[in-house]
């Protein structure tokens, strides 16, 4: 595995992993959502597929549509705003990873969840969250968190990836480049890490 490859999936791929092999959510057949198609989204339909789960990728519109269906891989798109969709996939999913950082309420994806079923954050999120408790007590729903993972679980993350031929989508930046890829990542403009050739860059020693 190259460098290149392997340093996004130190990060997005093994913060996906981990939860997965942690709260027991690694068998074939599971039906489950990826709720934000950012950098952690992207690698998180990739490992989910490759489990062999049913994959949903959840998102606020419909502009990532394509990519999520087409290029990622992913089973079924869901716009959030869309009530009717929303109702019918109801008490269907198994977990929902959801990697949005920004405050977003969280009843209209507890409801997606089976009986048991596991919504698990991993976006960092500065505001505290609601929701009602019957939404959760009614189907003994768990709200969870999972934030990177063990060293043995980065490598088994690692191990698999290469396995199963994932690589995360990135884009390769110089130093000299580095103040316009910040300001490109503050517009969400990158699919979907960066990465930075400190060693193929002409750095003023």
């Amino acid at each position: 595995m190259s460098p290149e490859q392997a340093a996004p999936l130190l990060c997005a791929g093994v913060t996906v992993y981990s939860p997965l092999k942690h709260f027991g959510l690694t068998q074939k057949g599971l039906k489950g959502a990826i709720l934000g198609l950012g950098g952690v989204g992207h690698m998180g339909v990739k490992i989910a597929k490759a489990m062999g789960h049913h994959v949903t990728v959840i998102s606020s519109s419909d502009k990532k549509r394509v990519e999520a269906l087409d290029h990622l891989g992913a089973d079924s798109y869901l716009v959030s705003s869309d009530v009717e969709k929303m109702q019918e996939l109801a008490d269907s999913l198994d977990y929902i990873i959801d990697t949005v950082p920004v405050f977003h309420p969280l009843e209209p994806y507890l409801s997606l969840l089976k009986v048991h079923g596991k919504l698990i954050l991993m976006g960092v999120i500065n505001s505290p969250l609601q929701f009602m408790s019957p939404v959760v007590m009614l189907g003994r729903k768990t709200i969870t968190g999972s934030f990177i993972g063990s060293m043995k679980e980065t490598e088994e993350a690692l191990q698999f990836c290469k396995e199963n031929r994932l690589s995360s989508q990135i884009e390769i930046v110089k130093m000299d480049s580095i103040n316009q890829a910040l300001e490109r990542l503050e517009k969400n403009d990158v699919r979907y890490r960066f990465v930075v050739d400190v060693a193929g860059s002409k750095l003023d020693v």
